[in-house]
């Protein structure tokens, strides 16, 4: 009997009892969501909020394994070609509606459609045929085995009843005031001030304990992290100043807890291909042996990243360790620059090909302090070999909608965050330019678009791996972008919550399981902030 109340009590720090549910979590951002539909969700804001309204048919686990969402079995037959996804039964939209095998057929013909301006159609106009075996179950067969096909269905469902008369999703009531699946309730929106959600008493897996989510827009890191001091925000991303230095202040060590995790992204300098100053890859080579990218890291990141040799980053299994990225040489620079006919023709110190001087924008987002300083160096080191460069920082829906969509930049200084699967078909094959498309830049390497395709048929890891270290060579050499650096993700969050479990995919995948004790709880009314 001793041994037995020692078991019970032992257990009891993470025992979560139904008067400690409550309270509300403020994560700060400095991005106001564009658009709360999943498939047009192409920037990271309104994707992190979609992914508390909406659930994919999968979704990864803590060791960034695949595994059932609104899926709760699947099985793939004739080598991958085809996937048949069983539902689970009873799951209900936040209106009350059941979801079912109508909801995925719709979602997915909306992605399929010319009409929809998502970017996310590529893998799903690989399908050859959507067919309903009946309410809860789905066969999806491919043109051709398709190895990223299970991943693609970590895309959020949408609902066909609310959804089935819309001609224009992007302009509905909806994208503003969504209905999905997931574990929150849309509740209001308030124009770059915050997003407020609800817990959905009813939500498949169980009931999150913390009842509200609560996203404020502070579009600037600097007033963010003067919120999280003051705790009037609970969870944050941190700039390697912050991180190594600003958070020594006793309030932060008192009421917050710090994470630093290897992100699966990059920062890079995109070109304008059509822009007839990059059209020559000697060109964009020249530019990449003129920025010093470590002194990059060492001034902006305070050492807390490394530089990006391509489009993979060390997290993915795709990455090549062996493949070093090009030197800092301003002579080679010099050199390739003079091949491709720019030279000081007034003896003013700056470069002039045919009497029209080397001088280009280069456009970022506002609130990224990080990004502008990133801009600032470029703009330094690229004047040392007589090059003129401009900085221009814009708002950031202003930034996607009109530089972005419309292609009117002639430079862009953005990060990719990269799914978990390798497939860059989006981003670099030549058919993904449309205005709502990723590859904006206007890539087209005819090789490259044929070993992307190669790579999305090949289910053998290691013979996908070889395809993509080939197609990471390849667009290096190309310098579509300038690949500049891998950051350090580097966040902080309230010390009240307590389930908060890190792991390899990070610590928000258990979030439904987080709470905080009934004494600690901050919200016990609505937000008011």
């Amino acid at each position: 009997m001793k041994n037995f109340f020692f078991f019970i009590f032992s257990f009891l720090p993470y025992l979560v009892f139904p008067q400690d549910r409550g309270d509300a979590i403020i994560i700060g951002s400095i991005a106001s969501p564009r658009v709360l539909i999943p498939i047009l969700a192409s920037d990271s804001a309104s994707a992190e909020v979609c992914s508390f309204i909406f659930n994919g048919l999968l979704k990864y686990d803590k060791n960034l394994n695949l595994v059932g969402d609104l899926a709760q079995t699947w099985q793939t037959e004739e080598e991958g070609k085809v996937i048949i996804f069983h539902l689970r039964k009873g799951v209900l939209w936040h209106d009350g509606k059941e979801f079912s095998a109508y909801d995925v057929e719709f979602t997915y013909k909306k992605l399929i459609d010319p009409n929809t301006p998502t970017p996310y159609s590529g893998d799903f106009e690989r399908i050859e045929n959507l067919e309903i075996l009946d309410r809860y179950t789905v066969k999806i067969t491919y043109k051709e085995p398709f190895s990223p096909g299970l991943a693609s269905w970590t895309m959020g469902i949408i609902p066909k009843h609310i959804l089935e008369k819309e001609e224009n999703l992007l302009s509905s009531k909806f994208s503003r005031n969504p209905i999905g699946t997931g574990p929150y309730k849309f509740k209001k929106w308030i124009a770059q001030e915050k997003i407020e959600l609800v817990v959905n008493e009813d939500y498949f897996e169980k009931r999150p304990n913390i009842d509200r989510v609560i996203f404020r827009i502070i579009p600037d890191t600097a007033t963010l992290f003067l919120e999280v001091l003051a705790q009037g925000v609970d969870s944050s991303g941190l700039t390697p100043l912050q991180f190594l230095k600003h958070s020594q202040a006793p309030q932060f060590k008192k009421n917050y807890i710090k994470f630093r995790y290897p992100s699966n992204s990059f920062l890079y300098l995109g070109y304008n291909l059509n822009n007839p100053l990059f059209k020559d890859k000697k060109v964009r080579q020249a530019l990449n042996y003129a920025v010093n990218k470590e002194e990059i890291i060492k001034a902006v990141l305070l050492g807390e990243g490394k530089v990006s040799t391509g489009p993979f980053t060390p997290e993915s299994w795709a990455y090549d360790p062996g493949f070093k990225p090009a030197e800092f040489s301003p002579e080679k620079a010099k050199t390739l620059l003079f091949e491709a006919g720019f030279k000081d023709e007034d003896g003013d110190g700056f470069l002039e090909r045919k009497g029209e001087p080397f001088k280009f924008t280069i456009i970022t987002n506002q609130g990224n302090l990080e990004r502008q300083r990133v801009a600032e160096i470029i703009q330094a080191q690229l004047r040392n070999i007589g090059i003129k460069v401009e900085i221009k920082v814009v708002e950031w829906s202003v930034f996607i909608d009109e530089i972005i969509r419309k292609r009117k930049f002639e430079t862009v200084l953005l990060g990719w965050s990269l799914s978990r699967d390798p497939d860059i078909y989006d981003i670099f094959h030549s058919s993904k330019t449309s205005p709502s498309d990723f590859n904006f830049v206007g890539y087209n390497n005819p090789e490259v678009d044929k070993l992307l395709v190669e790579a999305r048929k090949t289910f053998d890891r290691q013979k996908r791996k070889q395809l993509y270290q080939r197609i990471n060579r390849l667009i290096y050499e190309d310098q579509p972008y300038m690949f500049i650096y891998i950051p350090n993700s580097l966040s902080c969050l309230h010390q009240r919550f307590r389930g908060v479990k890190p792991a390899k995919g990070g610590y928000w995948y258990n979030f439904i399981d987080w709470w905080v004790p009934l004494k600690e709880q901050k919200y016990k009314i609505e937000f008011k902030g």
